[in-house]
């Protein structure tokens, strides 16, 4: 057959209709019985498709691997992200925060009408299982088959969220023939927190209003405490920090200084507990205050006080585990590819989405990643093989 794409996620859609649009006859192989799996979980929460905001600052997002995924992203960026959703029937609406949203909020409307227009054979339960010389090993519910492509896009994912499809089976298979794999780590995760039963209650609740900061980063965001640990926007922001083994400090006022809370604090208690004291002159109390109970005791007076509540120190046991992780980091090297996301190592073989070695925060800049290496590796397939 002409061409074969593996995987059919955003990526590997993507690049079998770039495919087809260049006059192959292109067979979509996937493990799962339906298509797009992870795509229509990401769609229960809102499917954030791209960020709305310049594109360098876009770029920037995506740190050390910017450079190479810079001519991918020239060629379908956040605008582009937002045209091809419209072109697909979904409006398009941009919140507050710069993250582009279908007004549907909901993947399984655009995932239908893609499927509808991509022109592609789609072939369901259908697992890559290496090479045999040559051909393409495949098992299905027939048995082994084995199948020889002039072209081949493999777009099979990383090594989160296995019951989706994403297990990273296939370094071993790559490994084999001479591809470079750096380590498959996880990304926009949890980390685990051993807390004291007293915060059981608090199970589930946001903390809002606070700066967290990791070697050397800091945002402001909200983050969740759950019977796990911590997880949420302002975590997956730091996950790369916090990966490699610094402390996460929170500044629960970062819009007033020591000098200020140390006033606050000063103003006469009476006979108010101190739980009481904190509530009325600094608004602490819900789940604020339960992490200055678990963090900060005993708790100091005055200034020392006042300094704690700028930098409490949060101790992390360590990731949750990969599987939970919403993407994964490392994968197919930049060395290990042509300009085109061709393996040097196996002519004809491309490859493209969350297989190939860069990772990127939450907001929309890991689908529109995996969209643009979907597409650039397409059109690159379509001419080799033309």
């Amino acid at each position: 057959m002409d061409a074969v794409v593996i995987g059919a996620g955003p990526a590997g859609l993507m690049a079998a209709e770039e495919m087809v649009r260049a006059g192959q006859t292109v067979v979509v192989m996937d493990a799962k019985p339906s298509a797009g799996r992870k795509l229509l979980m990401a769609g229960k929460s809102g499917l954030n498709l791209t960020k709305d905001e310049p594109f360098e600052t876009f770029l920037s997002a995506y740190r050390e691997a910017a450079p190479w995924l810079r001519p991918m992203l020239e060629v379908f960026g956040p605008e582009d992200v937002k045209h091809w959703a419209e072109n697909l029937g979904q409006s398009v609406f941009t919140g507050s925060s710069g993250r582009v949203f279908p007004e549907a909020m909901k993947a399984s409307p655009l995932l239908r009408a893609w499927l509808g227009r991509i022109g592609a054979e789609i072939r369901q339960r259908w697992r890559w299982s290496g090479f045999e010389g040559s051909a393409l090993r495949f098992e299905t519910p027939e048995g082994v088959r084995m199948v020889q492509a002039g072209v081949t896009v493999l777009a099979l994912g990383g090594g989160s969220w296995a019951r989706l499809g994403s297990d990273a089976s296939w370094v071993p298979m790559l490994e084999t023939v001479g591809v470079e794999i750096a380590p498959i780590v996880p990304a926009n995760m949890g980390f685990h927190v051993d807390w004291s039963p007293h915060m059981a209650r608090w199970f589930g609740a946001p903390v809002k209003g606070c700066l967290l900061s990791a070697g050397g980063r800091s945002v402001r965001a909200e983050f969740v405490v759950s019977a796990r640990g911590v997880e949420g926007g302002g975590i997956y922001a730091l996950y790369r920090e916090l990966r490699d083994g610094p402390k996460l400090t929170l500044d629960l006022f970062p819009d007033l200084d020591v000098a200020d809370l140390s006033a606050r604090l000063a103003r006469p208690k009476g006979k108010a507990s101190m739980a009481n004291h904190l509530r009325k002159v600094l608004g602490l109390e819900g789940v604020r205050a339960a992490l200055v109970n678990e963090l900060a005791r005993p708790l100091p007076d005055g200034t020392e006080l006042a300094a704690r509540l700028k930098a409490l120190s949060l101790p992390l046991s360590g990731p949750r585990p990969m599987d939970e992780a919403i993407s994964t980091g490392g994968g197919v090297t930049q060395q290990a590819v042509d300009a085109g996301l061709m393996l040097r190592a196996r002519p004809g073989i491309f490859v493209a989405g969350e297989m190939l070695d860069w990772e990127a925060p939450t907001g929309g800049y890991l689908l529109t990643g995996c969209l643009a290496t979907g597409l650039w590796a397409g059109r690159n397939a379509a001419a080799w093989r033309g």
